[in-house]
Order: C-alpha cells, then sequence, then structure tokens
C-alpha cells in the first residue's frame, strides 16, 4: 500500500510522519479535545504536560491502541483507523513499562520479534547484535530476562522496538529507570534514528531531556494543545528568554 492521495486533502500535510486533525477522546471525563499534530521525517517532537493532560492517551491513540471518539491520523500517509496493520508495520511502541517474555534471553526476545515484523532471520540477527552492543546489553545477551533490571529491561524492549527499522517511534516515558550511562545510550540512539530519517513522539516528565533533544515541544494541558514550537518559540511565548523549559512549562501550565 502506497498510503492516501495527501494532496487531495486540505487537513493533512503532504510527506509528513505523522498528521492528526480533531483527535478527541473521552472517559467519562474529556481526555483529548480536537487536537492537531503534525511531525516531519526526522523530528524529534517532545509531547509535555501535567499529569491527566492527555499524553498517554495521545500516543495511545496514535499507536492505534485506542479508538478515537473523533479524528484522523495518519503515519506517512497510512491511516492508523481504516488500515491498522499496514500503519503499525512502519511504527514502534514503547510503553512507559517494559512488557518481556522474561524467560527468554534478549537474542531470543529479538528474534521473536524479528518473526511478528517478518524481518529475514539473518538480516536480524545482524541487527539484534548490533542493538544489544550499542545498548550495552552484548554480555547480558544470553542472560534470561526475567533477572534483568528495570533499566536493562527497558533497554532490551527498545532493542525489540528497533529491530524491524520503523520510521515513527511513540516513547511514553522511556527514560524511566534508567542510570545515567544507560540514559545517554539510549538518547544516543534515538537521536541516530532521526538522523536515518525516522520520526520520533516522546513524553516524558525530566524537562532536561526535553530540552537537550528535541526540535519541537508540544504542551498539553487538559487534553488541548496549549503551545508548540521549539524552545527559542516557548520561550517568547511565555515572555522568558532567559528562562528555563521548565520555567516557561510551568507558566503556561499554570491554572
Amino acid at each position: 500500500m502506497d498510503g492516501v492521495n495527501l494532496d487531495s486533502d486540505p487537513g493533512v500535510q503532504a510527506g509528513a510522519a505523522l498528521s492528526v486533525t480533531g483527535l478527541s477522546k473521552s472517559f467519562g471525563r474529556k481526555v483529548v479535545e480536537n487536537l492537531d499534530l503534525t511531525i516531519a521525517p526526522g523530528e524529534f517532537y517532545a509531547l509535555l504536560g501535567p499529569n491527566g493532560a492527555g499524553k498517554t492517551t495521545t500516543l495511545r491513540m496514535i499507536a492505534g491502541l485506542v479508538r478515537p471518539d473523533a479524528g484522523r491520523i495518519l503515519v506517512h500517509g497510512r491511516d492508523v483507523l481504516a488500515d491498522p496493520q499496514e500503519a503499525k508495520s512502519i511504527m514502534a511502541w514503547i510503553p512507559d513499562e517494559p512488557l518481556l517474555y522474561d524467560k527468554l534471553s534478549p537474542l531470543e526476545y529479538l528474534e521473536f520479534i524479528a518473526g511478528l515484523w517478518s524481518v529475514e532471520p539473518r538480516l536480524a540477527r545482524a541487527r539484534g547484535e548490533g542493538l544489544l552492543e550499542t545498548l550495552g546489553l552484548w554480555p547480558h545477551r544470553h542472560e534470561r530476562c526475567e533477572g534483568f533490571s528495570r533499566g536493562m529491561k527497558q533497554k532490551t524492549v527498545l532493542a525489540g522496538a528497533l529491530i524491524h527499522e520503523p520510521k515513527f517511534l511513540l516513547l511514553d516515558e522511556p527514560l524511566t529507570g534508567l542510570d545515567a550511562g544507560s540514559s545517554r545510550l539510549v538518547k544516543d540512539l534515538l537521536l541516530a534514528e532521526t538522523k536515518k530519517g525516522a520520526a520520533i513522539i516522546l513524553t516524558t516528565h525530566i524537562l532536561e531531556v526535553a530540552e537537550r533533544l528535541a526540535t519541537r515541544i508540544g504542551i498539553l494541558s487538559q487534553g488541548m494543545l496549549l503551545a508548540e514550537g521549539d524552545l527559542a518559540s516557548l520561550k517568547a511565548r511565555a515572555g522568558m528568554a532567559h528562562g528555563t523549559l521548565e520555567d516557561v512549562f510551568l507558566h503556561l501550565t499554570a491554572v
């Protein structure tokens, strides 16, 4: 499938890695309301907001795990709602809690995940070994994941997410539980993915991560996008030319 004809839809940006229009979801109360969002290939986008702002629900809808009440989601032109299998084939989703088959070793886990994506076995093994080496997991490649720390599990899940070389990554608090060294490895790996053209949308409460990594930042509050732009434009909007992202965030989300 080559995707939809983006030029025929004025609400969709041609060539976008992600195009979200009019996205809404309620769970008894409005969680996400009429959200529009566009991310370009190779862009590192940080979606920030206080607890309950709708960040995780937004990512879950984009990933095709939660069906929205209204709206449209296109990933590289593929409609997540109308053709979820095609859209998911070029995406990777990493939740805030790492989910693994604990009785498998990292190599076995990556082989299993690669099989689900129909990656050729020889290619999958080469990619898997490279990812384990990059993430510092190579010495543990034959150990069962059940004995891993949370950070080691998080890195194993990240390796599994990258095994099929997705064009679009959704990461919900990916650095939780990582020590400083592991966090640096993961950040470097993610930046390398954007340099290869992959787009990333990330949620995090560690504002320094967003400040250092993100090409563009969106701030959600009560399910609505309050502000969006690079750090300089957000500072200008908040009237804080010399402030930090934390200063800007607290100012814009103050009730």
